[in-house]
């Protein structure tokens, strides 16, 4: 049960940010020069929205790729969008997600579970095969979910199964940060915060916060790197043309190699969720 969970999300927070903690990062002071920065941007307003479920009709809620093809056998990060008083009825995915709220309130759950709302910075994940529902009540209900090999298909309960995977839902407020001092993900002198939420098959995924109007890099070494904005608005540069790029909730940056991120955060506290097969380095 997702309850079971929640109550051992601080336990898992401490073990997986102290498992992190040792692990000395490698290959990660990248040259403040990179040669042909593989750097992007794609901000929110350029997201193209269509129907996530098209068997559901106007009822469907909708979604915007961000990376990958959720109809292909390839890792996909996409925004789900959810009307106010959305519910789904029971059903199962093929393939397990890992979700993370944006905006609004969302429930995710047994369907005979009573509603457990999380706000923007929470995060879940959905075990394939296991019957649940999805809600949302706000205004703007925005998630984003990442699947590591698609496609991400919908199926009835009567198809459901066990396998294996047990779900996990982190409300932000369980959400354990680790700073300079505790982890040398981040230089010790840096105000930002990291969190280590997964680790599997190569990659990981995180959430990285920035206090308001601090400057910062972040360097990376892999061949994939997705970063989110999750909370608040972040000023990018792009270090191909110098320009500089204002990303709100929903915009994302990407790299296929190793590269320099030059990030401020603008207004309040900024929250990034980052998938990476490599090593991070914040300044």
């Amino acid at each position: 049960m997702y309850k079971t969970a929640v109550y051992l999300t601080a336990l898992l927070g401490v073990f997986a940010s102290c498992t992190h903690q040792s692990k000395e990062p490698t290959e990660t002071v990248v040259s403040e020069t990179i040669e042909n920065p593989t750097n992007a941007v794609l901000l929110s307003s350029d997201i193209i929205w269509e129907k996530l479920n098209p068997a559901r009709g106007d009822e469907s809620p909708q979604a915007g790729t961000i990376w990958g093809d959720r109809h292909a056998e390839v890792p996909t990060g996409f925004l789900a969008k959810f009307v106010n008083g959305f519910s789904s009825p029971p059903h199962i995915h093929n393939a397990t997600y890992r979700a993370v709220v944006i905006k609004g309130n969302i429930h995710n759950d047994d369907p005979t579970a009573a509603n457990m709302w999380m706000k923007p910075g929470s995060f879940w994940t959905q075990p394939k095969g296991e019957s649940h529902i999805t809600s949302a009540k706000g205004e703007e209900n925005i998630a984003l979910v990442e699947i590591d090999k698609g496609p991400y298909l919908v199926h009835g309960i009567e198809e459901a199964f066990d396998n294996g995977e047990r779900p996990i839902n982190i409300d932000a407020s369980n959400v354990v940060w680790l700073n300079g001092e505790k982890t040398n993900w981040i230089a010790e002198n840096s105000k930002a915060e990291i969190s280590f939420l997964w680790d599997a098959n190569g990659s990981k995924g995180l959430f990285v916060k920035l206090p308001e109007g601090y400057d910062s890099t972040i360097k990376t070494d892999g061949t994939e790197l997705h970063a989110v904005v999750i909370q608040g608005d972040l000023n990018y540069t792009l270090p191909q043309n110098k320009e500089t790029k204002i990303l709100d909730a929903g915009s994302s940056f990407s790299a296929t190699s190793k590269a320099v991120h030059t990030v401020s955060a603008t207004g309040n506290d900024v929250v990034l969720y980052i998938r990476t097969n490599g090593n991070i380095k914040i300044d």
